[in-house]
């Protein structure tokens, strides 16, 4: 359900400022009304959706501002995982995340973009684990969790899973290689690219139309 509502208002089925009823959001989706209460709420707490006193709630306007306000914030900290984990992670840690890396390239072969969206968030949280920092490891998924519909939103753009994957491949090297350095900077910079590819998903202004359902295939 909360996948459900916040594809829609990433990409642009919901428009900023319109209106969340929750009957009739529980009619498209035939559940009750209590577990779309429950999917705003979550909505909410990640900035997708704003709920007013008395008023119901509305899709928040998520500006390319504020978007690239997280975006930046979210690179830097992959760049401290990516890197502590070039420094830090075990010999089977390493292994793992090479072996995964290297069968997910099937995936974009099939052009299977669910699969490949499952796969991209357990790559990255195996770096995360990899850091070997409680402290840093929270952060980073708490700030991932407030993007994670607009990162998801990056795979239907055209030819994405491959530049995906080998911007992956970069961050992979770098950390068998146990080169902090350019684990590190290979991390930013595919959290940048992420958050250009993301981007055309939120509007500037709340009237300005955002990309089509045939502009996106």
């Amino acid at each position: 359900m909360v996948r459900a509502i916040a594809d829609r208002i990433v990409t642009g089925y919901l428009r900023p400022g319109e209106r969340l009823d929750e009957a009739s959001l529980a009619a498209r989706f035939d559940v009750s009304r209590t577990p779309v209460r429950e999917a705003l709420g979550q909505l909410s707490a990640i900035g997708l959706v704003e709920r007013r006193p008395n008023r119901g709630a509305i899709v928040a306007v998520v500006t390319q501002e504020h978007l690239a306000s997280m975006f930046e914030s979210m690179a830097e900290l992959e760049a401290i995982c990516a890197r502590f984990s070039a420094e830090r992670m075990t010999g089977a840690e390493r292994r793992a995340l090479e072996m995964e890396h290297q069968a997910s390239a099937r995936l974009v072969q099939l052009g299977a973009e669910e699969d490949y969206e499952y796969f991209n968030t357990e790559f990255h949280s195996r770096l995360y684990r990899g850091a070997h920092n409680t402290h840093i490891h929270d952060l980073t998924v708490a700030t991932r969790s407030r993007l994670a519909p607009f990162r998801r939103a990056q795979f239907m753009l055209p030819g994405r899973l491959a530049k995906s994957w080998r911007e992956h491949d970069l961050i992979v090297t770098a950390i068998m290689r146990a080169d902090a350095a350019a684990a590190g900077k290979a991390a930013r910079d595919h959290v940048s690219i992420v958050s250009e590819a993301s981007a055309v998903f939120a509007a500037a202004d709340p009237m300005e139309p955002k990309v089509s359902r045939s502009a996106r295939r």
